[in-house]
């Protein structure tokens, strides 16, 4: 067994088990976590496969955006432990399971992945392939050549509703106490600290 096979089934059963432990969880911090531990493994199945665009594209957007998102949401909500019977929801997951896995055994066999797994394995010297391209480098050439200018105005959408968004949170209060700075500049400093004699 080479390396590569090994940690592709050690990523295969780490991604698995935190799935299960994902829906079987009742504590839904515990549950965003795990699925934090499944996007990390998934990202490592697609480095192995020699995506590593879309690998690291799911550690930035999804770890580090989305389900850290999640996370701050549930624990600011304070969401307690559910205690809903589990019971009542085995036939619909078991229907959901089943649909997947009619799709998934589809995929399988509309891509021969169980013929090809049987063929002959492609060695590929590591050494030879030091100065190729990468997916990275193919695809940021690809955006910053020929789609420059639709990078940069979408960007500049994501600016526009960012601020739009911050725009409209600011809720300005009329029967606030605001300071008046040039009222306070032009304030005399005479008769600011007033004595006052207290009587004994």
């Amino acid at each position: 067994m080479t390396t590569e096979t090994f940690l592709f089934f050690i990523f295969s059963f780490f991604a698995l088990a935190s799935s299960l432990m994902v829906i079987t969880s009742k504590n839904a911090v515990h549950s965003v976590l795990f699925l934090i531990l499944v996007f990390c493994n998934i990202a490592g199945l697609l480095l192995l496969l020699g995506a590593e665009f879309l690998s690291f594209m799911l550690l930035i957007v999804y770890v580090g955006a989305i389900a850290v998102l999640f996370l701050f949401v549930v624990m600011m909500l304070n969401v307690k432990v559910n205690n809903l019977n589990s019971i009542s929801l085995i036939p619909l997951g078991i229907a959901i399971f089943s649909a997947l896995f009619y799709q998934f055994n589809l995929t399988i066999k509309e891509f021969y992945i169980y013929k090809s797994a049987y063929q002959q394995s492609i060695i590929i010297s590591w050494l030879t392939e030091e100065n190729s391209l990468s997916n990275i480098k193919v695809i940021g050439n690809v955006l910053y050549t020929n789609y420059s200018i639709l990078f940069l105005l979408s960007s500049l959408i994501l600016l526009i509703a960012m601020v739009g968004a911050i725009v409209l949170t600011m809720h300005q209060r009329t029967d606030a106490k605001k300071q008046i700075i040039e009222n306070q500049l032009l304030r005399n400093s005479i008769g600011v600290v007033k004595f006052i004699t207290l009587r004994k």
